[in-house]
């Protein structure tokens, strides 16, 4: 492999016409090392040190290394002495870079501040897309939102510009979205406070989805954990073509693995048919592997990618990863814990749903599935963009089959939104007439946002309880997800069978053998869709929306008013006691499915991320009391009443007495929402007891002092009534790898002993004595 590389001594941004343009100041030299000053100080590409940290640990290992296993690895903050175990052993890494976006970043950086620190360490973004609620249209609904949150985004930008957190405003975009157009490369290692961070694997990158304690860790400068994964091979054969889309790849493998099929591994795609997939179809793979429970997924270095950097104006970048592209693929002969083969040429469209993202069916049999299982079968809407698919060759292919419906006099017979990843896409779609067609077969362009994909969506052609179906480009449907209707049966899709399904207005119709019935009665199919990749024109960046943070961020202000229902200053926890946890009553035991929707709804609770004694409120307000069949229906041990959750749990605190949560199998999947861990804490409880956990989830619960736990035997779950106290023995020889036990003391004074696992490693174990992970960060500042 050559050893020398470009660098690119200064890459500085010019401000031209309120469009962002990247110049290149200098010339090669002999380093791999590429200067990232576009945005924050301190941004760099070094495949220097990545190759040398794959040498040192495949000659350790002695075995070829998988792509994920070369990016990880080569992350090590000790490559020499790091014990490496697939599904074993904990690895202490180096990221290169941290983004957050707004709803999570209020918690990440009040976090930050109570580090005492001056500055981050390691470069990190802000991206404001969350907080956007979409009702009319793009524009209005931006100003809205900038008038409703001024608090929120006014203690976002003096935060990240003390901090030296380069700033995305309200509109710039869908932080994923971002993150590829401007961040993402192949090789880097990031961490984003969002669980669908994973959407840069394709760009070749390992980007994971983390809660805002890791955030902090990493812009603390502190190595950050994380558990060795396994490695799931996804061996594409064949070629995209027709109907078939990059969606399709990961509906199929979600309907393969199930929603908590890729937990604790990375799924890496590899074959020949791989050069099929453009380098933002690589994205919406990706992206949507989050919905399998997977740390992250990757795809190889390709020249998919190679042009997608030269359109985004890196083609430095581009330049630099040719000469080192031996990183960025995986060894020859190298192994997985698991393959999946899949033939494009023979894959079908798909749409998953509803309530769940992992029910998979072929498009052709759909119609039949709802008819039988009595979903409805008219869409009332059909929502495209997101930031799985709001890419210009998505937005580009939906186009193509609205051109079709005008021109035969129709428009879509169910309400139609549209969501701009970025404000580079809306402007490019906007010059290249995407977007008015769009608009004209019935579409309404909301903001640059993620609107109705989080549930920040005002709708209204529906009352709440009504039975009815809409169709997403998105990548969740759990229950009340996009609309807080629990009757909504939402179903996945791809953007081009969204726009054939708005257009026929149900769920009936197979675009590869359906008709449609033009405006002069004549009967017509609907011809595959088609789009350009990337736009032959370049991209147009629109406005710019980028605030750069100053070299020295100690004389700005950041203001917490203390009367504020939005944002409050963070109290530590308590320390651990030091003895066993005795007596605790059951808050709610939960059956079936309980995502981080359930324990911290979104929507309008939004406002309320940075408050944490407010967003309190919604504490488990989703989840499904497995005594009675309700929500947020529980009893209070204390007055045998019943109440809601989070009014229990206050009533439980203020009275000195501990509790637990019970759930069932794979407890928190779904966000990275670590207000899912910071609210039990902060309301009183000690421990979650379930019979698996979400990764994200499970992580997050740690952070914060909480125990998670899971049953040694899944079946004991049904030992446990609501009416019972726990006890957690013991503590006093908390170890990784040693169970606890806990001791079940029912109503009738009976009982009954059992064993719990844990996951601890002994940094955690610290974790916990000391109240949480910031706390433990602060006792070693000291």
């Amino acid at each position: 492999m050559a050893s020398y590389c470009m660098t690119v001594s200064r890459l500085r941004l010019s401000l031209g016409d309120g469009a962002r343009r990247l110049h290149v100041t200098a010339a090669l030299s002999a380093k791999a090392k590429v200067a990232m000053s576009r945005f924050e100080p301190g941004s760099s590409i070094n495949y220097e040190k990545l190759l040398t940290n794959i040498s040192i640990v495949r000659k350790r290992l002695n075995r070829p290394l998988t792509l994920s296993e070369k990016i990880v690895y080569g992350h090590l903050d000790d490559p020499h002495g790091q014990d490496i175990d697939r599904g074993r052993t904990y690895l202490r890494l180096r990221p290169d870079r941290v983004a957050m976006q707004d709803a999570t970043a209020q918690m990440a950086m009040l976090q930050f501040i109570s580090s005492g620190l001056a500055t981050v360490a390691v470069p990190s973004t802000i991206h404001c897309d969350h907080l956007i609620e979409a009702q009319t249209g793009g524009a209005q609904d931006l100003q809205r939102a900038k008038d409703l949150n001024e608090e929120v985004y006014n203690f976002l930008a003096t935060a990240g510009s003390k901090y030296g957190v380069g700033f995305w405003k309200p509109g710039s975009g869908i932080i994923h979205q971002i993150i590829l157009e401007n961040y993402a490369y192949p090789g880097v290692l990031l961490i984003g406070t969002d669980s669908h961070t994973p959407n840069g694997g394709g760009l070749g990158s390992i980007c994971i989805g983390v809660g805002g304690a890791d955030a902090v860790d990493v812009m603390a400068g502190i190595p950050w954990e994380l558990k060795c994964p396994n490695v799931i091979g996804v061996k594409l054969t064949g070629s995209l073509s027709g109907w078939t889309s990059p969606k399709d790849v990961i509906l199929k493998v979600a309907g393969i693995l199930t929603v908590k099929g890729g937990t604790g591994a990375i799924v890496e795609y590899y074959g020949p048919g791989v050069d099929s997939i453009s380098c933002t179809g690589m994205a919406t793979i990706c992206n949507m592997g989050a919905e399998i429970g997977a740390t992250t997924s990757v795809f190889p270095y390709n020249h998919r990618m190679k042009t997608y950097m030269d359109k985004t104006g890196r083609g430095e970048i581009a330049q630099l990863a040719d000469e080192y592209k031996d990183c960025l693929v995986p060894d020859p002969g190298c192994d997985y814990d698991q393959v999946i083969e899949i033939n494009l040429s023979e894959l079908k469209p798909h749409i998953n749903g509803p309530f769940t993202p992992d029910l998979c069916h072929p498009v052709s049999d759909i119609g039949a599935v709802a008819i039988k299982s009595g979903w409805p079968l008219e869409v009332k809407v059909g929502l495209i963009g997101s930031c799985t698919n709001s890419s210009y060759e998505d937005m580009g292919r939906a186009a193509s089959l609205a051109k079709q419906a005008l021109d035969r006099g129709l428009k879509c017979k169910a309400q139609f939104t549209v969501t701009p990843g970025s404000e580079q896409i809306r402007a490019t779609i906007e010059r290249d007439g995407f977007a008015k067609i769009l608009r004209d077969v019935g579409g309404v362009v909301l903001a640059n946002a993620c609107g109705p994909c989080i549930g920040q969506w005002d709708r209204k052609d529906v009352k709440m309880g009504e039975k009815n179906t809409i169709v997403t480009s998105y990548n969740r449907n759990f229950t009340g997800r996009n609309d807080a209707n629990p009757a909504t049966h939402a179903f996945v899709t791809s953007p081009e069978i969204v726009t054939a399904m708005a257009i026929a207005g149900t769920l009936n119709f197979d675009p590869e053998k359906d008709f449609l019935t033009a405006s002069n009665g004549e009967k017509f199919q609907l011809v595959p869709p088609t789009g350009d990749e990337l736009p032959s024109r370049d991209f147009d960046p629109g406005q710019d929306t980028y605030q750069h943070p100053p070299a020295d961020g100690s004389g700005v202000a950041v203001d917490v008013n203390p009367a504020s229902n939005r944002l409050q200053l963070l109290e530590p926890f308590d320390k651990w006691s030091g003895t066993d946890l005795e007596n605790m009553a059951v808050l709610i035991k939960v059956k079936g499915k309980c995502t981080t929707d359930h324990i911290s709804a979104a929507g309008p609770w939004l406002k309320f991320r940075g408050h944490l004694d407010n967003i309190s409120n919604n504490m488990l307000i989703g989840a499904v009391n497995s005594e009675n069949d309700g929500i947020n229906k529980v009893k209070n041990a204390l007055t045998g009443e019943y109440g809601g959750v989070p009014d229990v749990a206050r009533h439980y605190k203020a009275n000195g007495l501990s509790w637990v949560v019970v759930g069932d199998e794979n407890y928190g999947e779904g966000s990275s929402r670590e207000h899912a861990a910071l609210e039990p804490r902060h309301l009183g409880g000690l421990a979650i007891i379930v019979k698996s956990f979400a990764r994200i989830h499970e992580t997050n619960l740690k952070k914060q002092g909480l125990l998670p736990l899971t049953f040694a035997d899944p079946s004991d779950y049904d030992k446990i009534r609501p009416d019972d106290k726990i006890s957690i023995r013991g503590l006093s020889s908390f170890a990784p790898g040693k169970p606890l036990t806990a001791v079940i003391t029912h109503g009738d004074g009976s009982q009954d002993t059992i064993q719990l696992n844990q996951s601890f490693n002994e940094t955690q174990i610290e974790w916990f004595k000391a109240g949480s992970a910031l706390n433990r960060m602060k006792e070693i500042q000291q």
